[in-house]
């Protein structure tokens, strides 16, 4: 029950008053039901069996009365429950998101997104639906049968005494029901995660599957995750089949044993009137209801506390990587990059060893080395979406952890190899860092960055949509909106993680040209010797080590891997050693 408990404290104070109406209008709904029966039996002994007409009309009036009492503030309680759960559930889930949005990058390699996106949907949608419904018919239940449970033994305690025989069994079995039913819930809650995230792969990659014709293997694949679900679900639906007619055999017989033991106990002469009677007639499903309905409540109850138990897990999740109570705004970066002695590894896997180098203002930076070298695990310590082991990373002199996260990030623009366009007008991608651009700032980055070349061409142009993940363009041209979006920053240090190995040589040296013109510094990550010649300062990085520093000339003297590589794009392979380490 600690799930509902956190769910009623993550509700804000006003959803609780609204929660809190809705269940006070449940339980005096419910206690109205009493009414009724009540002026039934009157009207049985009083204007039936007497042959007295004038409480008819009045008894009738005050019926009708309670009814549509009872009904107008019905209606108010789903008016009620249906404002706090909707609204609670809004604020829980922009809550999540809020928590997503400052993840760090390990938190997304931890759980997979068609998993998130169950918990942000599917997960808060049963958390709704126990606001909205579950609750109040829980109330319902109780209220209603220990409601009549006491307007029964003020009638005939001999009577009540019978019916509830029953109870103790039927109360049994719900315990072994629902020790048996929970965690079924919780493995069918994990196939709809693996489900889904099945689902959500094959869409987003859905070029991927085409291309390698993996189109039998993946409906294998989901086929596979779907019939797990189903499986999952069946048995939930089994164990519900074994209980149901248990429950529904116990719940009717106090019905049956109502009729038969109040019929006799009259003929036997007990002080129990044929109005009385009617009462426990007309009453009979206040008792048999709450109990017909544990079941389904249990069920409900159960598949609420699996969903919220995952939306807690996010909820309560707090990225490690966060402000030190130490830092600071501080004045407008300048650029100045100081590695000292850092080391970085995942879990077991050291990646980064003893990396030392400084960049000064407005310099460039190159960075070359076989993939899987670490060379883009430097840049993701630099804007701190991992924190170093050992060491210091420095930017203007100041510890990277002593500065604020935002602006931080704000002074680092990159444009990655890993493209991600959002579905969104071509101007929208371009100024998403920095939305106070005008359109003829905007279309200035895209010249430098060589888009307006094929957006010009676009129907709407900047105002195109370009769809999601940038479809409906090709690599070379979603490489160049990403760029321009990193020189729209206009931060103190831009990135380059081989941003141009889509492009061919004649637009990449146009870059290079305007990039030139650039006074921030630059960091460009490349495989191509062309790209990265230029650079003030260019690091050789080998098995997490920097082998070799220089500039293009010294390099190209020291004969090693940058040597090799020039002479692999240049000349052909010239070199035994580069055949040595490459060709098995």
């Amino acid at each position: 029950m600690f799930q509902l408990k956190w769910l009623w404290r993550s509700m804000e104070p006003k959803y609780r008053r609204l929660f809190v109406t809705g269940m006070v209008l449940s339980a005096v709904t419910c206690l109205m039901l009493l009414i009724n029966p009540s002026l039934t039996k009157e009207l049985v002994d009083e204007v039936i069996e007497k042959g007295n007409r004038e409480p008819l009309l009045r008894l009738l009036g005050i019926m009708l009365a309670v009814t549509a009492v009872r009904l107008t503030l019905r209606y108010l309680m789903v008016v009620c429950l249906e404002l706090a759960s909707q609204d609670s559930v809004c604020s829980l889930r922009r809550r999540l998101f809020d928590v997503l949005m400052y993840q760090e990058i390990a938190f997304f390699n931890r759980n997979r997104t068609g998993d998130l996106m169950t918990r942000m949907t599917g997960d808060l949608d049963w958390c709704r639906h126990f606001i909205a419904w579950i609750s109040f018919n829980t109330i319902d239940a109780v209220v209603t049968f220990l409601s009549t449970l006491i307007l029964f033994f003020t009638v005939d305690w001999k009577l009540t005494l019978t019916m509830l025989a029953v109870t103790p069994v039927l109360l049994v079995t719900t315990k072994i029901h629902s020790n048996k039913i929970r965690p079924k819930f919780g493995a069918m809650r994990e196939r709809l995660a693996e489900m889904n995230t099945a689902a959500q792969e094959n869409i987003a990659g859905n070029r991927v599957v085409r291309a390698f014709a993996r189109e039998e293997y993946e409906k294998q694949r989901f086929t596979e995750k779907n019939r797990a679900f189903f499986d999952a679900h069946l048995a939930i639906n089994r164990q519900w089949m074994k209980f149901f007619p248990w429950l529904e055999g116990l719940a009717n017989s106090m019905s049956l044993i109502a009729i038969f033991a109040g019929a006799l106990f009259i003929i036997l002469g007990s002080d129990l009137t044929l109005g009385s009677l009617s009462i426990f007639i007309n009453l009979s499903w206040a008792m048999v209801m709450p109990m017909r309905n544990i079941g389904p409540l249990v069920n409900d109850i159960q598949r609420v506390t699996a969903s919220a138990s995952k939306v807690m897990e996010v909820y309560y999740a707090r990225p490690l990587i966060v402000d030190r109570p130490t830092a600071v705004e501080r004045p407008e970066p300048q650029g100045k990059i100081v590695f000292e002695q850092v080391h970085f590894s995942f879990g077991h896997k050291k990646v980064l060893k003893d990396i030392s180098f400084e960049v000064l203002p407005g310099q460039t930076l190159a960075i070359i080395g076989p993939t899987g070298s670490g060379k883009s695990v430097l840049i993701q310590l630099l804007a701190r979406f991992y924190d170093v082991q050992s060491g210091k990373i420095l930017v203007d002199d100041w510890d990277v952890r002593d500065w604020k996260l935002q602006q931080l990030r704000s002074a680092v623009a990159p444009a990655t190899q890993d493209v991600f366009l959002f579905s969104d007008t071509v101007e929208g991608n371009i100024i998403f860092g920095n939305e106070e651009l005008t359109m003829e700032q905007t279309a200035k980055f895209a010249h430098m960055a060589a888009a307006d070349e094929f957006v010009d061409a676009m129907p709407e142009q900047y105002n195109t949509i370009i769809g999601e993940r940038g479809v409906g363009l090709s690599g070379g041209q979603r490489q160049r909106v990403a760029l321009a979006r990193a020189l729209a920053m206009q931060a103190a240090v831009l990135v380059l993680d081989d941003t141009t190995s889509a492009l061919d040589l004649e637009t990449e040296r146009y870059i290079q040209e305007q990039l030139r013109e650039l006074t921030c510094t630059k960091i460009i990550i490349a495989q191509r010797i062309s790209s990265v010649k230029d650079a003030d300062l260019i690091l050789v990085i080998e098995d997490g080590r920097i082998t070799e520093r220089g500039r293009h000339e010294e390099l190209l003297q020291s004969r090693g891997y940058y040597w090799e590589t020039h002479c692999l794009q240049n000349d052909g392979v010239h070199s035994e050693s580069y055949q040595t380490r490459w060709v098995r």
